[in-house]
């Protein structure tokens, strides 16, 4: 482990009679961070040579190649944390960096606390990194940006709303009838053009009614009562749009949408895809790794709803070292796509 010492904060910790900070304190610090053979860098600001109670020993100690001296004008705080930011290594302080938590967002997980007792110190233990409640949806939006970059047509709603069998088909008999609508408003204009209904008619002879497939896409709790539903909808949009093919109702586990609720991609049958255009595979720090996987299916369920594709995306997942804060992730799009839906 890698450890930056706020020689300040520690020499602080417990004054001498005349309350100078003492130069025992860090060298009770070295000797601890020697005992547990941790590598370690020493940062002093430019005033501790001034106020320390031993400044022969303290000019001395300058002298090793792992301390150094913040220059009179820098801020020493934001220096210790800009290293252990860069050296992903913890800090040994007992300040709690609050001016800076803005910038530095995983102060109290760096920050290693300590007591000086009897000449020794002891390490506390640093604050659990937060986790990201949201990491999922992140993780789905980056991959549907991705998508989007690539030019895949992707649904964006995330609204919602209250789910139930027969709400779903309101919305679903709505959203077509209103593209039917459009569809016949059109129809009128060019019907003007000579020729135009002879192609109509040319058209109506090959083509009776379009085969709909309703992609529901729904929080995982809801998921059962709404596949219990799929037939029963189906035939009620069928029955109530006078569609002599009846369309298919393709349930899919949702990550955006919250308990309760519930949004339609609804396509013809014909831009629907085989399969999902890319795998995906994500970087997780080790914090997130076993959540992420227990979710992955969930992930790609989302993105087969929203990119509207029969098959699954293929999803994995691989811990990185270079990811060490929770809620730091990649994503990386491979060309293929083959978990069954």
């Amino acid at each position: 482990m890698k450890v930056v010492v706020d020689a300040s904060n520690v020499a602080h910790y417990v004054k001498n009679e005349n309350g100078q900070p003492q130069m025992s304190n860090i060298l009770a610090a070295v000797k601890a961070l020697e005992e547990s053979e941790d590598e370690f860098v020493i940062i002093a600001d430019a005033s501790l040579r001034h106020d320390i109670d031993d400044k022969g020993r303290f000019l001395k100690l300058l002298e090793s190649e792992n301390v150094e001296e913040v220059p009179a004008g820098n801020d020493a705080d934001h220096f210790i944390l800009d290293i252990a930011t860069n050296e992903r290594a913890k800090v040994l302080s007992n300040d709690k960096f609050r001016d800076y938590a803005a910038e530095f967002r995983n102060i109290a997980s760096m920050r290693i606390p300590f007591v000086i007792e009897n000449g020794r110190l002891t390490f506390g233990k640093p604050k659990k990194p937060k986790k990201d409640k949201n990491i999922l949806q992140h993780i789905c939006d980056d991959i549907i940006k991705e998508l989007n970059f690539k030019k895949w047509e992707i649904y964006t709603g995330k609204e919602g709303l209250e789910v139930s069998p027969l709400n779903i088909a309101k919305q679903a008999i709505i959203r077509i009838d209103n593209d039917n609508n459009t569809e016949s408003r059109l129809e009128n204009i060019f019907s003007k053009i000579p020729m135009f209904n002879k192609i109509v008619e040319m058209v109506d002879d090959v083509e009776i009614a379009a085969p709909y497939v309703i992609f529901v896409l729904v929080h995982p709790k809801d998921y059962k009562v709404v596949v219990k539903n799929a037939g029963n909808i189906s035939v009620t949009v069928a029955d109530r749009l006078g569609l002599e093919k009846k369309p298919l109702i393709a349930v899919r586990n949702d990550l955006f949408t919250k308990p309760g609720n519930f949004e339609l991609n609804i396509l013809l049958a014909d831009e629907v895809t085989e399969n999902a255009p890319y795998n995906i595979l994500i970087r997780v720090s080790e914090h997130d790794e076993v959540f992420i996987k227990r979710n992955s299916r969930n992930i790609a369920s989302t993105i087969a709803g929203r990119l509207g594709s029969w098959k699954f995306p293929f999803v994995s997942v691989k811990p990185d070292m270079l990811l060490e804060k929770p809620g730091e992730f990649e994503i990386e799009l491979e060309k293929g796509g083959n978990l069954d839906g």
